[in-house]
């Protein structure tokens, strides 16, 4: 008999009398059952939420900081269980599901150490101006209120963990609403969290059909919401609750650019391999994944040799095997969307260098040259495992290139000149730029976010405990300074 997954509520279980299915993106075998809450049981978990507010904001820092230690123990304990988990619903291969759990206990890890030091609070004399003497302006963080953590299928525990973590950290109560193609491993994460001591309501897991969601968005219940995912989602949301604090995180178009410093053999095998990668982890379903490669003329006739080689060594298959690199999309009809995209560059005059090919949801690791400038590909994120080749004759022209697009999540930038890294950092329009690496790399404890239509706010456990709470200043008078 398949399970069927219970959801959680306040903290403990509970079931209602709808139920969806899970299928294994890779044979379309049924993973699981999941119950779906009623609009009851959902508006019994914010008024929870909502009334546990006061009660968990003044919750030690001990206490906080035990239960996210704690998280972060026994997802490490649980690894091989969750990644096959992960697996199981995402069709990710096993060896990047056992580096997802790893980064999310991480993110629980840093998030107990940040509950330590948060609203240590900073002292300031006031009486710098005459007016100010005897005064003394104390300034500490309070929770802006319940969150809404909406999360996308792509990394179903690591980005769960991003909204989860840092909530628990500030002490602000949290509804977590996973994606529904990937909903099993956050679930999971609601019987870790049920082996805290954290109070009732502080946290739910709750996974509603998107056609609901729309009412939870707009509740003035939850003034903060935080959104991974597709750029229409997100910014339909922003747009329905302009007077919200909202967070997207959205999509990409990440751009890895060698330059003509990066030109001996060692150089462009470490590009090529890192690009190949990363092109392809995770089957192309990251938003920092290498979408383009913009090199230098002098070093693009050799990096290209190189990376689609490297391209067509990536072993795909079952994503259960260890030895498998790429492994299906999350559907068959995410891998039919890429697919066409792929034609069209084609039919328009794109070179197809290898690659190309679908079977079922898996779409095999493409590399195209010459890509025309109107086509999908150029100018929308692909979300599946798809390079293009963009040659240029300097550097000014490959910063331009990067920016010729409506994102601006992360760039890499393949240089040994330290003057250059600076200049990449000062022109290049995105979030975040990696030197000597591909754009895809993340350290989870950093500001990760994006300028232009890649969102607003910014991730990383400290950035976000910044972004659900706000400063709250105290004026003591009458003190002999």
């Amino acid at each position: 008999m398949t399970t069927t997954h219970e959801f959680w509520l306040a903290g403990r279980r509970e079931s209602g009398p709808e139920a969806f299915e899970v299928h294994h993106p890779w044979d379309g075998s049924l993973v699981g059952r999941v119950s779906v809450p009623t609009e009851e049981q959902v508006e019994e978990a914010v008024a929870a939420a909502v009334a546990v507010q006061a009660e968990f904001s003044a919750t030690p820092a001990h206490v906080r900081a035990a239960a996210l230690d704690h998280v972060a123990r026994r997802l490490t304990e649980r690894t091989e269980e969750i990644a096959r988990l992960v697996t199981a619903e995402n069709g990710k291969p096993i060896k990047w599901a056992r580096g997802e759990i790893g980064r999310a206990a991480s993110v629980f890890r840093w998030a107990a150490e940040e509950a330590r030091r948060f609203n240590s609070g900073e002292a300031q004399r006031l009486d710098t101006d005459a007016g100010g003497v005897g005064r003394l302006a104390l300034t500490r963080r309070f929770p802006r209120g319940v969150v809404l953590g909406i999360a996308p299928f792509n990394f179903p525990l690591n980005l769960v963990a991003h909204k989860v973590a840092p909530a628990i950290a500030v002490g602000t109560p949290i509804i977590l609403k996973p994606a529904p193609a990937t909903p099993l491993s956050a679930l999971v994460l609601g019987e870790i969290l049920a082996e805290t001591d954290l109070p009732a309501g502080s946290w739910s897991v709750l996974p509603v059909p998107n056609d609901r969601m729309p009412a939870l968005v707009q509740d003035e219940r939850l003034p903060v919401i935080s959104f991974t995912g597709s750029g229409p989602v997100g910014w339909g949301i922003l747009d329905s609750v302009p007077r919200k604090h909202v967070t997207l995180e959205l999509g990409g178009n990440a751009a890895a650019v060698v330059l003509a410093d990066w030109s001996s053999e060692e150089d462009l095998e470490w590009a090529a391999t890192r690009i190949a990668t990363f092109a392809n982890y995770q089957g192309g379903q990251s938003c920092i994944s290498v979408q383009r490669v913009v090199a230098d003329a002098s070093v693009y006739d050799r990096l290209v040799e190189k990376v689609v080689a490297k391209v067509r060594a990536q072993v795909t298959g079952d994503p259960s095997d260890d030895s498998v690199d790429v492994g299906p999309l999350v559907s068959e009809a995410a891998a039919k969307r890429v697919e066409a995209w792929v034609d069209e560059a084609v039919a328009a005059g794109a070179k197809l260098l290898t690659g190309g090919g679908r079977h079922g949801a898996t779409y095999a690791p493409t590399v195209l040259a010459e890509l025309p400038a109107g086509v999908t590909l150029a100018c929308e994120e692909v979300f599946g495992p798809v390079l293009s080749l963009h040659r240029v004759q300097d550097t000014a022209e490959a910063f331009a290139v990067v920016n010729d697009s409506p994102y601006g999540l992360q760039a890499g930038v393949f240089t040994h000149d330290l003057q250059t890294a600076f200049r990449a950092h000062r022109e290049l329009e995105v979030g975040g730029v990696v030197v000597g690496d591909v754009p895809s790399y993340r350290a989870d404890q950093m500001p990760y976010g994006g300028a232009k239509q890649s969102g607003v706010g910014r991730e990383g456990v400290k950035y976000a405990m910044d972004d659900y709470t706000y400063e709250r200043v105290l004026v003591l008078s009458g003190l002999a300074l």
